[in-house]
């Protein structure tokens, strides 16, 4: 298997947890990674848990002296963009165009000669909003690989489609994209 380069840009979901599990089989296996967070993402899971699981600091405040470009720069460097867990709110602003914080930027900034991949990760009548329906469509249209959701037991009690999909799901998943999936 090559060794990849793969930005993974969390967005703000209890489901970030999951993702930390799949950024560390990444790093095992010899990928280098580097992440970015929104605000809200580091409200559930630290800068230092992912800096512990990647050894490369965190992408998380474009103001900060040193990320002045890291957008553009991350853009040019890597194999994969991901984000996981991609929230209802991010996908809109994806499908807006919003650039507003260091996830939304990567995305504007992105080469589409590349693969991008989003995995929701959201309530199940927020997975169903015709907003949100919408902004994969658009997505989708753009060249933007949304994964389904995943049905089952949501952190809030509910039941249906909306979960992020499991670990080793969406590992297949960049694994396809990697090695020449469309």
């Amino acid at each position: 298997m090559s060794k990849y380069r793969i930005v993974f840009s969390l967005t703000g979901s209890i489901a970030c947890f999951k993702a930390c599990a799949l950024i560390s089989r990444l790093v095992r296996e010899g990928h280098e990674v580097k992440t970015a967070c929104t605000p809200s993402a580091l409200k559930f899971i630290g800068p230092s848990t992912l800096e512990g699981l990647t050894g490369k600091p965190v992408y998380a405040d474009m103001f900060e002296s040193r990320q002045n470009i890291e957008h553009v720069s991350l853009a040019k460097w890597m194999d994969i963009s991901i984000v996981c867990p991609a929230t209802a709110n991010m996908l809109g602003k994806m499908a807006a165009g919003v650039g507003d914080d260091c996830v939304s930027t990567l995305f504007m900034a992105h080469d589409f000669s590349k693969p991008f991949l989003a995995v929701p990760a959201m309530n199940v009548n927020m997975w169903r909003h015709p907003a949100t329906r919408r902004s994969v469509e658009v997505l989708r249209g753009w060249g933007v690989n949304v994964m389904p959701a995943a049905r089952g037991r949501q952190a809030c009690g509910d039941e249906g489609e909306g979960r992020m999909p499991e670990p080793d799901d969406i590992h297949t998943e960049i694994m396809r994209l990697l090695e020449g999936g469309k």
